[in-house]
């Protein structure tokens, strides 16, 4: 196997055999990210696809042998979920065999897969993990790990049983900004972090739409939550990368528009769906580092969405749209300033062989701690924490009081996830 990412791959020298589960509206991105891997000679093919829908997983293995793509669903530019549609032959060419499975079980049985790919809905991401880390497969799991706190502990545990690789695809984590904001807070840039600030009200999904075309994101025992957890576990990553935990939370969340549709273009009403997670959410927070934070999303709103920007105040400087200022006169583009002042060998291992895409590095971290017999950088515990974070939210709101991160994480505070736990028999 090729070098990926400084990583040590003499572990292994035969090729991985990866298998994915779950051929939604996200697995585009997903190949995006895996043909530039195979195009930078990262030693993988994919061998297995399984889905429910047997039309959904030939949809992707070469064209004309099932449906046509899918239509975007996204709005907003750069959104994954409506990335270009590709076929398996155009990442990977035509000579690789690739199974096709209606039943994960069976591909776990059957499938000549060495990990697994689960790009499932929410509520299945702990099933298909648990199941392939018991058949002694490797995991990838997209963000956020799990339906529940409990049931992301289960799937820690049963990694750690298994002694397998556990990743959660949490994309933001590998992004230049990301590691740039990690990089000017940890060298004191701007002082000690006082204030993280970011939100937004309205948007493509307001004031009533079903968001992303997927009713199941306003289910509570298949979604978790609402944007607390489909956008706060990305928003709470963030912070926990740079400035570490999240002590404390205090929230409210409300659902203000408790039947949602999906329309036409004309405007006709395909489907409706009755919410009962919460469409808005407006938190705050303290970190363990002393600083504080504020966090707000919402579905809903009649009129102009509204958005803050990501703003981080130090006690001499600040990062806001991104731009890194400081009292000492420095102003510039936060991304130019960390590539003038990372280390070139860890600038090379974060971003080997020339890529940016997220997709490509979260599955390049997943992919290179398997060849090399370690960890990946993001862990399945790492993912539990940040779900934890996020539910914190949804548990304070219920709660109608402050709560320790801590305890969430633990399970001492889950009432508000009980439903859940006890629809999934955890």
């Amino acid at each position: 196997m090729v070098n990926t990412g400084g990583m040590d791959t003499t572990a292994s020298t035969s090729t991985i055999r990866l298998g994915i589960v779950g051929c939604g509206r996200i697995l585009p991105a997903h190949l995006r990210g895996l043909r530039l891997l195979h195009e930078a000679g990262v030693d993988f093919h994919i061998s297995a696809l399984c889905d429910v829908r047997v039309e959904d997983a030939l949809m992707f293995r070469r064209k004309g042998e099932g449906p046509p793509p899918r239509a975007p669903v996204g709005r907003t530019p750069g959104d994954p979920l409506s990335a270009p549609h590709l076929y398996l032959d155009e990442v990977q060419g035509t000579d690789v065999p690739v199974a096709i499975f209606t039943d994960y079980r069976a591909m776990l049985r059957r499938g000549p897969v060495d990990a697994v790919l689960v790009l499932t809905s929410l509520s299945a991401h702990h099933q298909v993990a648990l199941a392939a880390l018991e058949a002694g497969k490797h995991v990838s799991v997209e963000k956020p790990v799990a339906v529940s706190v409990r049931a992301a502990r289960r799937v820690v545990e049963a990694a750690e049983r298994a002694g397998k690789v556990l990743h959660v695809a949490e994309v933001v984590r590998y992004s230049e900004r990301s590691r740039a904001t990690r990089l000017a807070v940890s060298q004191g840039v701007i002082g000690d972090v006082q204030i993280w600030a970011s939100g937004s009200v309205g948007g493509v999904w307001s004031p009533d739409s079903i968001a992303a075309d997927t009713a199941w994101r306003h289910r509570k025992v298949l979604a978790g939550g609402g944007p607390a957890i489909d956008l706060g576990v990305h928003a709470l990553s963030n912070v926990r990368h740079a400035c570490g935990e999240v002590e404390s939370m205090i929230a409210s969340a409300r659902t203000f528009e408790p039947v949602r549709f999906r329309r036409d273009a004309g405007g006709e009403v395909l489907e409706q769906v009755d919410a009962d997670v919460e469409d808005t959410f407006f938190a705050s927070y303290a970190l363990s580092s002393g600083g504080v934070g504020q966090l707000a999303a919402s579905w809903a709103g009649h009129g102009e969405a509204v958005g803050m920007p990501q703003a981080i105040y130090g006690s001499k400087g600040s990062i806001q749209s991104g731009n890194l200022q400081n009292d000492d006169g420095l102003n510039e583009p936060l991304v130019e300033w960390y590539r003038r002042h990372v280390d070139p060998e860890e600038r090379a291992r974060r971003f080997p062989f020339g890529l940016s895409d997220g997709f490509a590095l979260e599955n390049l971290d997943f992919l290179g701690a398997i060849a090399a017999g370690a960890q990946a950088e993001y862990t399945g515990l790492e993912g539990l924490k940040d779900l934890a974070a996020a539910m914190a939210i949804l548990e304070s709101a219920h709660a109608g009081r402050s709560v320790r991160v801590a305890d969430v994480e633990s399970g001492a505070v889950r009432d508000y996830q009980k439903p859940i736990d006890a629809h999934w028999g955890l």
